[in-house]
């Protein structure tokens, strides 16, 4: 069912809402969270078709914000906010409110927003596209206790990742870190068949994806050994290296579904890596809402890399550059750091690290 309001207030909204459920037959309110996602038009259908899906496995009310853009001074003095509300199959397992905000109403989307929160529910927010510097000072991020942003959408992802390191608040996330949770599970997995010390690890992919950075900021930073990021044409993710005092151990994707485990000793094994899409991101996050200390430490300690790279004297952009420990680049002929913008150095506060010999920590 669908309900379209023109220049309405949010408790003409939370009418139609209850109006909605009494027709359809379901007046009791089932859902257990608020999702709230900031988007344009352009990315609207996308987010909102994966807020769907997700919604199969978490029951929510989903309020999608766009903020039109006034055309001319005199549209823009004029506020005004429309709506469509969607109820039962029209909005998966939960509600669905669409708001477009027109005018100086758009500077002013939390005070929209607040009324139409569910009571006593947590608060997901999700930028899509174009996602603020610092979710958790924004207007709406401040409603929530999770806010959800996607650096694979920016123009300079390294770039974001440094900002994102220097404002990051307990409840960020990413999903460009969701995106290697199967990869990190594999990598701890092959690992704990095998007793060794890793010396060395070298992460393969795409240039500019920020997957692969994360990825290779949580080994170093778990590990506590050099790592190096290599380029290769994709897709996403292609491949893992570890050097150990057992032998090789190598996570092989070339094709973005199937992937090859080797470990010296052992045949190897194919093992389902598939590409996600958006929607099973979102459910992931969806399932935890408290803070992610694991990606906060490996969201810092590529802050003190990116730094150490861009201070770096440049060389060609084709290579990548071998990482140590700490953050700091190691000289090689054939390594070459990524293209990193300056950020201040933002300093870690020193976090407990389950113990590990060298191998996996705990993701």
């Amino acid at each position: 069912m669908k309900i379209d309001l023109t220049d309405t207030t949010a408790g003409k909204v939370n009418k139609a809402l209850v109006r909605g459920r009494r027709a359809i037959g379901t007046p009791a309110v089932g859902m257990v969270l608020t999702l709230v996602i900031v988007t344009d038009e352009e990315n609207a259908y996308d987010a909102l078709k994966a807020a769907g899906d997700a919604s199969h496995e978490h029951p929510s009310r989903t309020l999608v914000v766009i903020k039109r853009v006034s055309r001319s001074p005199r549209d823009r003095t004029a506020s005004r906010l429309d709506a469509e509300v969607r109820v039962g199959a029209d909005a998966g397992s939960g509600e669905t409110v669409i708001l477009r905000l027109y005018g100086e109403v758009a500077d002013h989307a939390d005070s929209v927003v607040l009324p139409l929160l569910l009571p006593d529910a947590p608060v997901v927010v999700w930028w899509p596209v174009n996602a603020p510097l610092d979710p958790a000072q924004d207007p709406l991020g401040a409603l929530a206790q999770r806010r959800v942003t996607d650096t694979y959408s920016s123009e300079q992802p390294v770039r974001e990742l440094s900002a994102r390191a220097d404002a990051y608040t307990p409840g960020d996330t990413d999903l460009s870190w969701t995106r290697i949770t199967p990869w990190r599970s594999m990598l701890a997995a092959a690992l704990d068949q095998v007793v060794c010390d890793v010396k060395a690890v070298e992460v393969e992919g795409e240039e500019f994806n920020p997957s692969c950075e994360l990825l290779a900021m949580w080994l170093a930073d778990r590990l506590d050994v050099p790592v190096k990021r290599s380029l290769s044409a994709g897709p996403g993710l292609t491949a893992v290296r570890l050097a150990t005092s057992e032998g090789a151990i190598a996570l092989d994707r070339a094709d973005g579904s199937l992937a090859t485990l080797s470990i010296d000793g052992q045949p190897d094994r194919a093992v389902a890596l598939k590409r996600r899409d958006t929607a099973e991101l979102i459910a992931e996050e969806l399932r935890r809402l408290d803070p992610d200390d694991t990606y906060a430490s490996a969201l810092r300690f590529g802050v003190e890399r990116l730094n150490a790279s861009a201070a770096a004297e440049p060389v060609p952009e084709a290579s990548a550059p071998e990482v140590s420990p700490k953050g700091e680049p190691v000289t090689h002929a054939a390594a070459a750091p990524e293209a990193a913008a300056e950020a201040p150095t933002t300093e870690a506060a020193p976090q407990e690290r389950p113990p590990l010999k060298k191998r996996a920590k705990a993701t």
